[in-house]
């Protein structure tokens, strides 16, 4: 998967607050090979469920940073110099302005924390 068109990225805010986000249910009914959802806001910023398998295009953030967490599966980030492999309860924070590449070799679920403002697929 190297093509942006392939991914099924959905910036509408999906649960308001007050609402029960019952994230199980929501990867197990995901049916799409690289699906990402913004979950709700948070102040300036959101939660964003990921499920995915397959490979993410290389691409930065110039003014905000990103935090990774794996609920299920395995999930790598490239950077410019090392591969980071998350496992189910890890997390990890990109920093603004580095290029960075997203991967997940098996069906993998994450959580997102990001800036309300962020372009998923990067600012390159």
């Amino acid at each position: 998967m190297t093509n942006q068109h392939n991914y099924n990225i959905n910036l509408d805010t999906r649960f308001g607050f007050l609402e029960l986000i019952d994230v199980p249910s929501l990867v197990a009914a995901c049916q799409e090979q690289w699906y990402n959802q913004t979950l709700c806001q948070v102040n300036d910023c959101v939660v964003r469920l990921g499920v995915m398998q397959g490979e993410f295009h290389w691409h930065k953030h110039d003014a905000e940073d990103e935090f990774f967490f794996v609920l299920q599966g395995t999930f790598l980030i490239d950077l410019e110099d090392k591969t980071i492999t998350l496992k189910p309860h890890q997390g990890f924070t990109i920093p603004r302005g580095v290029i960075h590449r997203t991967r997940a070799p098996e069906r993998t679920a994450i959580l997102m924390v990001e800036g309300s403002s962020i372009r998923p697929t990067g600012d390159n």
